[in-house]
C-alpha cells in the first residue's frame, strides 16, 4: 500500500481541477448550445443546406475566438486585482507588521483556535513566510484559486471548438428535411454526455449536471427555432 502524503491526499480531491474544468465545460457547453441554436434558427428559415453550413462555420470560428479572448481578458483582470492586492499587502507588512500580525491572529481565532494558539500560529507562519501566509489566509489567494489567463483562454477556445464541431457534423450529414429536429435530438445527446463527463471529472452529481445542462440547452434551442420561424425568409 502506497504511503499517504499530503500531495497524494490533495490529488485525490477535485478542487485542483476547478479552474480548467470550469473553462472547459463552459466552452464546450457554449459551443454545443450556441452553434446548435444558430443552426436551428437558420434551418427553420431555410430549405437548402448551404446557408446553414455557412452560418454554422462562421458562428463556430467567431465563437471560439470570442470565447478565448473573453476568457483571457476576464481572467487577466482577476490576475491584475490579485497582483495589486499582493503589492498592497507587501507594503502593509513593511509599514505595520504588528497590526498585520494581529489581523492574522484574529483570522485564525475566528476559524476556531484559542486566542493564545491563534497568536502562536500567526507568529510561526509569519516567521516562515509572512507574505505567503497573508496572501493565502487574509486575501484568500492560493495556487488552486489563482487565475491563469492563458490556461483559461486555451481551455475555453479549444473546448468551444470541440463542442461546436458536433452540431456542425449534424448539419453536414443529417437530412435537410427536418434538420432542426435532428439538431435538437443530437444536441440533447451531446449535452447529456458533456454533463456526465463534467460531473464525473468534478466529482459532483451526474443527474443534477445532466438536468441543468439539458434544460437550459433546450430553452436556448427552442427560442432560436422560434426566431427562425417568426422572422425567417426561405433561402
Amino acid at each position: 500500500m502506497a504511503k499517504l502524503t499530503i500531495d497524494n491526499y490533495l490529488d485525490s480531491h477535485y478542487i485542483h481541477r476547478s479552474n480548467w474544468l470550469r473553462a472547459a465545460v463552459l466552452g464546450a457547453n457554449d459551443g454545443i448550445i450556441s452553434i446548435s441554436s444558430l443552426a436551428i434558427g437558420v434551418a427553420a428559415a431555410s430549405t437548402t443546406r448551404d446557408p446553414i453550413i455557412l452560418a454554422t462555420v462562421a458562428g463556430l470560428v467567431a465563437g471560439a475566438l470570442s470565447m478565448a479572448a473573453g476568457e483571457y481578458v476576464s481572467v487577466s483582470s482577476q490576475t491584475d486585482i490579485e497582483r495589486a492586492d499582493i503589492e498592497r499587502e507587501k507594503k502593509e507588512l513593511a509599514d505595520m507588521p504588528n497590526e498585520e500580525l494581529q489581523i492574522l491572529a484574529q483570522i485564525y481565532e475566528k476559524r476556531g483556535l484559542k486566542k493564545e494558539t491563534a497568536m502562536q500560529v500567526a507568529m510561526e507562519l509569519t516567521e516562515k513566510d509572512a507574505l505567503a501566509t497573508h496572501v493565502r489566509d487574509e486575501l484568500g489567494i492560493n495556487e488552486l484559486s489563482q487565475a491563469k489567463p492563458i490556461q483559461a483562454a486555451l481551455a475555453s477556445g479549444a473546448s468551444f471548438t470541440v463542442g461546436g464541431v458536433l452540431p456542425l457534423l449534424v448539419v453536414l450529414f443529417a437530412p435537410i428535411k427536418g434538420l432542426e429536429y435532428w439538431l435538437y435530438g443530437f444536441t440533447i445527446v451531446f449535452l447529456i454526455v458533456l454533463g456526465a463527463i463534467s460531473a464525473k471529472t468534478g466529482g459532483s452529481s451526474i443527474i443534477k449536471a445532466i438536468m441543468r445542462i439539458t434544460v437550459w440547452g433546450t430553452v436556448a434551442m427552442v427560442l432560436s427555432a422560434l426566431v427562425g420561424y417568426l422572422f425567417g425568409v426561405n433561402v
